[in-house]
């Protein structure tokens, strides 16, 4: 029976709907309590309220209720499936055979360097705060101050463990660090994190960040793993806000028209609560335009035999070969749809290409300067909607 019991795999979904349980029955647990050990005070000071409440008397263009003002979209199999398995804590993960070292949380505690730059936390949080050049073209920090139980580009980092989760989350200088590092980035896309329950408003240089972040879209990506890693380490209560935050400047207020469905099909969907993507949901569809075009649902009917989300295309994944079932059940290390983007972007070939890279910092830089230099969407964008 244990041999049966180890050998057993959950079996993955191959249809959008199956891995969307916004709108229908689910089992993604509760939403967890505000965090109270955060490392942020509690009050807002009146110069952040005047500035929250000063956001209404902006005027930013609006999406006209037209189709041809409205991009073309549709939802992503590869998104799906990749933000299912983290909202379900990877369920084919496989516990990896190397002793754990706690080398995200010894980061955390300021006792490694980030690999390969060999930059300590304490530094990149007291001199690289608006540095936004720095910010922009280092590839290598992001893996380390936003850790997942996945892959990334920087092969020197490491992926987090059940283990060193619990250990972290009950470290108080480790976390109170990491609320610092999320607020650096927050400062870099022109957001002000406003309280201890993940708050956020408009910074003081807003526009000219805004600006920028529509024209970078690798950004998009690092917004997704922010998120995701403020689900693994504790503060899944932040998300929401943000999430909220894009959603209004993206759908509402036009200011970063360019996000637009990367906060629809990626941010929404690392909430782990489903009555949370609702919300925001229906908050999007009440401003979205055309309305006709809104791809998330909730779904329009019933059908037999279950339910199709509106704007999914019901289309299953295509079966695996029996050479690739096999590769799947080797220890291999889970890559998130994003990192596979920018593998894709450096071999040509295909999210195979990624072997390629091997673990040297110069191919870790390469596949993201490459990518970084494109800066403009590609073919690809039909597999992975960037």
């Amino acid at each position: 029976m244990g041999n049966l019991l180890g050998s057993w795999r959950f079996k993955e979904p191959s249809t959008i709907e199956e891995c969307d349980s916004t709108w229908g029955s689910d089992s993604e647990g509760e939403e967890p309590p505000a965090e109270d050990d955060s490392g942020i005070s509690d009050s807002i000071s009146p110069a952040d309220s005047e500035r929250a409440s000063g956001q209404a008397g902006d005027t930013s263009p609006q999406l006209m209720d037209s189709p041809e003002a409205a991009p073309k979209m549709k939802r992503s199999f590869y998104a799906a499936r990749d933000l299912y398995k983290y909202r379900h804590s990877y369920p084919n993960f496989r516990k990896s055979r190397q002793p754990n070292e706690y080398r995200n949380l010894r980061f955390y505690m300021n006792k490694i360097p980030l690999v390969p730059d060999g930059i300590y936390i304490e530094e990149i949080l007291t001199k690289w705060r608006g540095d936004y050049d720095k910010l922009e073209h280092n590839h290598t920090y992001i893996q380390w101050l936003f850790p997942l139980r996945e892959q990334g580009l920087n092969f020197y980092a490491h992926e987090l463990t059940q283990d060193e989760i619990k250990e972290f989350q009950s470290t108080r200088e480790a976390k109170r660090r990491f609320v610092a590092a999320y607020s650096m980035m927050l400062d870099f896309y022109g957001v002000k994190l406003l309280d201890k329950n993940g708050n956020v408003t408009r910074a003081p240089n807003w526009r000219e960040r805004f600006q920028h972040l529509n024209e970078s879209h690798h950004n998009y990506l690092r917004i997704t793993r922010i998120l995701k890693s403020l689900g693994e380490l504790g503060y899944e209560a932040f998300k929401a806000p943000l999430v909220r935050f894009f959603l209004e400047e993206s759908v509402c207020n036009g200011t970063l028209l360019n996000m637009q469905h990367s906060a629809l099909e990626y941010y929404v969907y690392t909430i782990r609560l489903p009555a949370a993507r609702r919300r925001l949901l229906r908050y999007a569809r009440q401003h979205y335009r055309p309305s006709h075009a809104f791809l998330w649902g909730p779904p329009s009917k019933k059908r037999a035999g279950g339910s199709v989300g509106a704007g999914s295309s019901g289309i299953r994944a295509p079966a695996p070969t029996p050479e690739q079932q096999r590769r799947g059940e080797e220890n291999t290390p889970i890559l998130s749809s994003h990192d596979a983007i920018m593998c894709q972007e450096l071999a040509g070939g295909g999210i195979n290409g990624c072997a390629e890279l091997g673990s040297s910092g110069a191919g870790v830089q390469r596949a993201l300067m490459l990518v970084e230099v494109r800066g403009q969407r590609s073919d690809y964008d039909e597999a992975f909607p960037f």
